[in-house]
């Protein structure tokens, strides 16, 4: 397996009664290779003043992408644009609408798609930053509908409740698609209409294309499988009893699909969380127990039903996980060889 970036951020050490919008001190990138055991912090990053809230903001890295010799990533209100593998910081875009953004994504023809979840909506922009589209994702609604374009929202601490909660967008056949966590389903943007069911009983992340299907985490620790040709359920996977010993691994979030029987899963540990119903999954003998349990990467063996492998990232300062990328030229090496 080839080195692994994993994306996220350290929560702060007290957090008494936090909210999240206060929860997280830093952004966080660590570089592992399983190959020979080297594992180390790569950098962090705060966010300056003027781009964030003024009363204890959280600064956290979110879902972001490998693109060729660029690394995308994105705070609440900045996307951040890396050269790659030396993480040179060389472009920085951000927007008065951007607030509380999920992921950064990039198209096939090169334009840059935001989950701008405080909005409730989805950012298209050229990769020079300039807003072309911009979408909400809510049936019948447009953006600015529900929010005022007179207001600078890189300083609103929260719009929550968010009534759809898009956080990752994907590409199928040339259509633009995005995960709501709310509705536990995915849309097409790009063809108004479309949609598909990815759980039933929690919020869903992710939405990772391959030549083999869609792939969805849930928060209790599930992977769904969706069908890219009919956009029907193909399998679910039970990720906690893959654990032995462990009652629910964490926050599950972030993933990599490395072949038809192997995923890479992130787990992030539990807060406390003013918004009790993301939790209802859990009972509260679990959630004590849990708040105890590091943030980790797995492999899972999803045939043979088994952890393969197991990365604790406490040693990083990581708490919190929102996407893993592999080292894209060792790939490409793996497949020529």
């Amino acid at each position: 397996m080839q080195p692994l970036y994993v994306v996220g951020g350290e929560q702060k050490d007290d957090l008494n009664s936090q909210d999240e919008w206060h929860v997280h001190r830093a952004g966080t990138v660590a570089r592992i290779d399983p190959q020979t055991g080297d594992a180390r912090t790569l950098f962090e990053y705060q966010s300056p003043p003027e781009l964030c809230p003024d009363q204890d903001p959280s600064f956290l890295f979110k879902a972001s992408t490998l693109h060729e010799d660029r690394f995308y990533t994105c705070t609440s209100t900045e996307v951040l644009v890396y050269s790659f593998p030396d993480m040179e910081l060389r472009q920085r875009i951000t927007h008065p609408c951007f607030n509380d953004l999920h992921h950064i994504n990039i198209s096939p023809d090169g334009l840059l798609y935001v989950a701008n979840t405080g909005l409730d909506s989805v950012v298209e922009m050229t990769p020079d930053g300039e807003i072309t589209r911009h979408w909400s994702v809510l049936d019948g609604l447009k953006v600015w509908e529900r929010f005022s374009q007179d207001v600078d929202y890189r300083k609103v601490l929260t719009t929550k409740p968010h009534l759809a909660h898009p956080n990752y967008v994907f590409f199928v056949d040339g259509d633009v698609w995005v995960t709501r966590c709310k509705q536990r389903d995915a849309i097409c943007l790009t063809r108004p209409g479309r949609r598909f069911s990815v759980g039933e009983a929690c919020p869903v992340h992710d939405g990772i294309v391959t030549s083999h299907g869609i792939y969805f985490t849930q928060v209790d620790g599930k992977i769904t499988e969706i069908d890219e040709q009919t956009l029907q359920m193909r399998a679910e996977h039970d990720l906690a009893a893959m654990m032995p010993g462990i009652r629910k691994p964490g926050w599950c979030r972030g993933l990599h699909v490395v072949d038809e029987h192997r995923v890479l899963v992130g787990f992030s540990r539990l807060r406390p969380t003013k918004w009790q119903g993301n939790l209802n999954w859990l009972k509260l003998t679990e959630l004590r127990w849990l708040h105890r349990m590091p943030a980790r990467i797995c492999l899972f063996n999803l045939t043979e039903r088994k952890v393969e492998w197991d990365q604790p990232l406490q040693d990083f300062g990581m708490t919190t996980v929102f996407s893993i990328h592999p080292d894209p030229r060792t790939e490409a090496a793996s497949a020529a060889a």
